[in-house]
């Protein structure tokens, strides 16, 4: 049996240190009896060793690495339950929420509160999404159009108020929502503009559906007229050189190529264009606006912008005021005092992630040069 200090340390560890000699002479003999058991009686320590030895080896970060595995499941549950819980809604003035930079617009929620009115918002340019990514955002201007036929539909929207801040946008886009105001018009819908800091060519257009258009004094609008812009790296090409050889079906085929100059015949083709769709442009204005005199539809018709004042001098515009002026003028027209804004649901988290994935692609190159080399007709104000 030992008997010193340092065979109890070597049997027991420090901690036999300063033990009783009746506590030490005890553990000795525990020590002594297991020894005398047999193989299958003695605890297996080889089993013992191997487990803690695994257990030593299992990576530390581990446990982390699997917590947060299941945080960011969480997360996207959590995302994906409320992306599917909000839904597009209607926004009316003071309680809209930021969404995409180029559109900001609301949906008709279907309310049992009584009659009111519908507020859509029409922000920046209007014009198809050319996003192809899963995140790209519905395109603008049929999802303003949308919006429209949702409210022609609810029973409850006795008047529409088109809140506009926009330069215009691409043809066909524009009269797309022109078409869809007037269908609403026809299922006897009251329709306001209210023109905000601009107000211009297509988004003009867009207005002439209204019954009643309101402004600020220092809005800008007007703006009636057609742009068709093509670009043309012929320069930077040879720069470079590059050279682009079109194989085509015909001499017209690729005409407003950016890579090569354009003839003086493509030039007269698309100047007809131009006239023609300025023509329907000019129709829908004289429909619109038609105590306008004929002296002034012809003079502020060629391209240029002017004030609100001017707009409302003119008879362009009904009203000089804001949203609360164009709110209890839907009222006005529809015969409710003090009309409601239909409740709605934002969708500022939808609006969000989709325009975060619009963004994204847009910086794509080549996506940049396919806008550069494609020309477009729109009713767009660019200066």
């Amino acid at each position: 049996m030992a008997e010193n200090t340092d065979d109890l340390k070597e049997i027991f560890g420090e901690d036999a240190e300063g033990l009783p000699k009746k506590d030490w002479e005890k553990r000795l003999q525990e020590n002594e009896k297991t020894a005398t058991m047999l193989p299958y009686q003695q605890p297996d320590a080889k089993e013992n060793t191997a487990a803690d030895s695994q257990k030593n080896k299992e990576p530390k970060g581990k446990g982390g690495f699997w917590f947060f595995l299941l945080l960011l499941a969480f997360c996207l549950s959590a995302v994906s339950g409320i992306y599917l819980t909000v839904k597009p809604g209607m926004s009316c003035p003071g309680q809209e929420v930021q969404s995409a930079p180029s559109l900001s617009l609301s949906s008709v929620s279907k309310s049992t509160d009584g009659p009111g009115i519908a507020w859509i918002k029409i922000r920046g340019v209007i014009a198809e999404d050319d996003n192809s990514s899963p995140f790209a955002a519905p395109s603008s201007a049929s999802y303003i159009s949308k919006r429209v036929r949702e409210a022609a539909k609810n029973k409850d929207v006795k008047a529409i108020v088109l809140d506009i801040n926009s330069p215009g946008g691409t043809v066909a886009s524009v009269q797309d929502i022109y078409s869809e105001l007037l269908s609403a018009k026809e299922k006897g819908k009251k329709v306001v503009a209210l023109f905000r800091d601009v107000a211009a060519s297509g988004a003009f257009y867009i207005a002439m559906a209204a019954d009643k258009i309101v402004a600020e004094p220092g809005t800008i609008t007007g703006s009636v007229g057609v742009i068709m812009q093509a670009g043309n790296v012929v320069g930077l090409f040879d720069k470079l050189g590059i050279q682009v050889t079109p194989i085509t079906s015909g001499k017209y085929k690729d005409i407003g190529s950016a890579y090569r100059p354009m003839t003086d015949a493509e030039k007269a083709l698309l100047q007809d264009m131009v006239n023609d769709t300025y023509s329907q442009f000019l129709a829908a204005v004289k429909a619109g606006r038609p105590n306008v005199t004929p002296e002034d539809m012809t003079e502020y018709t060629d391209g240029r912008v002017f004030t609100g004042q001017r707009a409302f001098n003119l008879g362009f515009i009904d009203k000089l005021g804001g949203e609360e002026t164009a709110r209890q003028l839907a009222g006005e027209l529809t015969g409710l005092k003090n009309p409601r804004i239909i409740s709605h649901k934002t969708s500022g988290l939808r609006e969000l992630l989709f325009s975060f994935g619009s963004t994204m692609e847009s910086k794509d190159l080549g996506k940049q040069l396919q806008s550069i080399s494609t020309p477009r007709v729109s009713y767009l104000w660019v200066f």
